[in-house]
């Protein structure tokens, strides 16, 4: 008999006790699983994201909101549109006259009369001119004195400078009147008037205020967002992104984009040089046009809506991935980079 058999025989409870079939399908479970979760930690690939929130703009700035400003003081004569009207190019928004009714009367007199100015001067010329070449041929033949030559010249020279004055003169009421023909503002181009702050009948308003907002239609939408300083190193035009509108349902899993739900491909179209005052880089995304969902129309998803981004990386293993959080450690370099400066490095 063995030797622990042997002393086993003195302790009858003891060798009378089992271990319980559960408890050994319990341990056989537990091994599967650390096997399992280890291979999984392992295998498993998992996308490095950069995340950054942001709101829905326009790539060119004629498709961003615009104000539409006064451009010659006045007082408002009358609306044409209201909030929310829509408006093709070149309709009329507002007519701003000047306080004195008369003003248009006026210039168009003094213009009137600097023409006639002209007139009379270019003819004085003309006869100064030829009073100038008839004392030159008497100066040169002696028969008149040097003296009557030189104020024939000084009267050619007059006249010239009473046309060159009236001309400056003509100018300026030509930019009078310009100005004030720009009375009517007009649309830039087709879209909807998102507010009208101008008053009624009776506000006077100066050169350059802002009289109404204009939101210009069918614009090229890009995703603005906001990345770390840390990941920006990561970030290269050209580089995939997955988007999630808000008030657009979705379910996203940032390590594995092919699974998500609800959420829009986008690529990364530029990357700011330099921070923002808070120390984060602007990066534009436009619509990724490969990818089978596209972006949602735009009444559903409207300028200044707010989104969230997630810019995809390099792939690497799951157990890399946790390792790298728990440390707090930077994302993979992308390969392209890498590749890129060891060239250059060597």
């Amino acid at each position: 008999m063995p030797f622990r058999e042997q002393h086993i025989t003195h302790f009858t409870a003891l060798a009378e006790t089992k271990t319980p079939r559960i408890f050994r399908m319990v341990s056989v479970l537990i091994a599967c699983a650390l096997i399992a979760g280890i291979a999984f930690l392992v295998k498993a690939p998992w996308v490095q994201t950069t995340a950054g929130a942001g709101v829905v703009t326009a790539l060119n700035p004629k498709d961003r909101q615009q104000d539409i400003n006064a451009l010659v003081s006045g007082r408002i004569d009358e609306w044409f549109v209201r909030d929310g009207s829509i408006v093709k190019k070149g309709d009329p928004i507002v007519r701003i006259v000047d306080n004195d009714p008369q003003l248009l009367e006026r210039l168009q007199g003094e213009r009137a009369q600097v023409e006639e100015q002209i007139r009379a001067a270019r003819s004085g010329l003309a006869t100064a001119q030829l009073d100038l070449d008839r004392m030159k041929e008497l100066y040169e033949s002696g028969l008149a004195a040097r003296r009557e030559y030189e104020q024939a010249q000084i009267r050619v020279e007059g006249f010239r400078g009473r046309i060159a004055e009236a001309a400056a003169n003509l100018s300026r009421v030509d930019v009078n009147l310009s100005r004030q023909s720009a009375q009517t503002l007009t649309a830039p181009r087709d879209g909807v008037i998102l507010t009208v702050n101008g008053g009624d009948t009776a506000t006077y308003v100066s050169a350059g205020d802002i009289l109404a907002t204009f939101v210009p239609e069918a614009p090229e939408r890009v995703v603005e967002i906001f990345v770390d300083g840390r990941d920006i190193a990561l970030v290269q035009p050209g580089a995939k992104a997955r988007i999630q509108f808000e008030g657009w349902p979705a379910v996203q899993f940032s390590g594995w984009p092919s699974v998500a739900v609800g959420t829009f491909g986008g690529v990364v179209s530029a990357v700011d040089p330099s921070a923002q005052p808070n120390g984060r880089f602007r990066v534009l995304i436009a619509e990724d046009k490969t990818d089978a969902h596209p972006w949602p129309e735009e009444r559903y998803v409207r300028f200044g809506a707010t989104v969230r981004s997630w810019v995809l990386l390099e792939t690497v293993p799951v157990g890399y991935e946790l390792w790298r959080q728990l440390n707090n450690f930077p994302a993979e370099l992308p390969q392209q980079v890498a590749t890129q400066e060891s060239a250059a490095s060597t």
